[in-house]
C-alpha cells in the first residue's frame, strides 16, 4: 500500500476512521455515524489509499489500529478538535458522540449511573456508555474509552490519574452488628467462585478461613443487597456501605489496607473534546465525594 500514489484526505474519511478507533467494529463505528457499515468500510478504504499505509487491522473481536493507524489517528484527533472549535459558534454547541466509560458493578451500579445521568442532560449531544465488568477491558483496543481501576496500568501509551483512596469496612444490618456483640460468629457475604481471586475475596478467606459465606455473589453492589436483606456481613467499599440503606458499620476488627482508584485514559485522547468532558466531570465528581469513599 506504501507505493500507491497519495492524494490529499477527506474530511468525511478522517471522521469516519476516528469513529472506527473509537468504537472498534464497523456496526457500532456506523450507528454512531448514522449510515451502514459497508460506508465504514469504504470510507477507511478511501483514507488508507491516500495516505498510502494500512491504518487498521481486522482482528477476531472487531478492528484495532496498527503502527501507522495510531499516528494517523494523533493527527486525525487534532483536526477533530479543530473542526470543533471552529463550529462552536452558537449557545447550543458542545462536545458530540458517544464516551465509553468501564468500571466494576460496584462503583457503577452503586455510585456511579444516576451521578453521570446529569452530564448527557446537559450536554444535548454527548452520550455516555457506562459498562460494568470487574475483568480489565484494553483501552489499547478501544475498548473502552474512560477506565476507574482499582489497580495502576504498568504499560501502555495511556495517562493515570488518581481519584480516591477506596477504603474498607464490615457493613450489615444492626441486628447482625448487635449479635456480633453478643459472641455470635460471623457469617459473611462474599464473591462467588468466578471471582475468589479478587483481592478482597482472597483477604477474607485468608483472616477468616473457618467462616461460614451464607450467600456469594459476583459484585459488591450485589453484597450490599444481600446484607441488607439479612443474609450476613459483607466486606464492602464504604462507599457501597455508606450509600445502602438498612446498612450499619460492624467493628470486627480491622479491615483490608484502602485501594486507589485511578481514572485512565488514552494519551492521545487527551484533548478530545467529548472525552475530556466526561474526564473532567468525573474528576470533579470523586473530589467532591471523597468523604464516601475514604475512612
Amino acid at each position: 500500500m506504501a507505493d500507491q500514489i497519495r492524494t490529499a484526505p477527506d474530511w468525511e474519511d478522517v471522521r469516519v476512521f476516528i469513529a472506527l478507533a473509537r468504537h472498534g467494529s464497523l456496526s457500532a463505528a456506523a450507528r454512531a455515524l448514522s449510515v451502514n457499515h459497508a460506508t465504514v468500510a469504504r470510507r477507511v478504504a478511501a483514507l488508507e489509499q491516500a495516505l498510502g499505509e494500512r491504518l487498521v487491522e481486522r482482528r477476531p473481536d472487531g478492528y484495532a489500529l496498527s503502527q501507522a493507524g495510531q499516528r494517523a489517528l494523533i493527527a486525525a484527533t487534532d483536526m477533530e478538535t479543530a473542526a470543533a472549535t471552529l463550529g462552536r459558534g452558537d449557545a447550543e454547541a458542545g462536545p458530540r458522540g458517544l464516551v465509553r466509560i468501564n468500571t466494576t458493578p460496584g462503583l457503577a451500579q452503586g455510585f456511579l449511573v444516576d451521578r453521570l445521568a446529569s452530564l448527557p442532560a446537559r450536554y444535548t449531544s454527548l452520550d455516555v456508555e457506562v459498562a460494568a465488568n470487574i475483568r480489565a477491558v484494553s483501552l489499547e483496543r478501544r475498548e473502552t474509552d474512560i477506565a476507574l481501576r482499582l489497580a495502576r496500568p504498568q504499560d501502555g501509551d495511556v495517562i493515570a490519574r488518581p481519584m480516591v483512596a477506596v477504603a474498607f469496612g464490615f457493613y450489615a444490618t444492626e441486628d447482625w452488628c448487635r449479635r456480633l456483640a453478643e459472641g455470635a460468629p460471623p457469617t459473611f457475604v462474599g464473591f462467588d467462585e468466578t471471582n475468589r481471586h479478587l483481592p478482597e475475596a482472597l483477604w477474607l478467606a485468608r483472616h477468616f478461613p473457618r467462616a461460614r459465606v451464607a450467600v456469594r455473589v459476583g459484585n459488591q453492589f450485589a453484597q450490599a443487597a444481600a446484607a441488607r436483606a439479612g443474609a450476613g456481613i459483607a466486606l464492602l467499599p464504604h462507599v457501597n456501605g455508606r450509600m445502602a440503606p438498612g446498612l450499619v458499620l460492624c467493628p470486627l476488627g480491622p479491615p483490608p489496607p484502602a485501594r486507589t482508584l485511578w481514572l485512565v485514559t488514552r494519551r492521545q485522547d487527551d484533548r478530545e473534546p467529548a472525552i475530556r468532558t466526561v474526564t473532567d466531570f468525573l474528576i470533579n465528581l470523586f473530589k467532591e465525594e471523597q468523604a464516601l469513599f475514604e475512612d
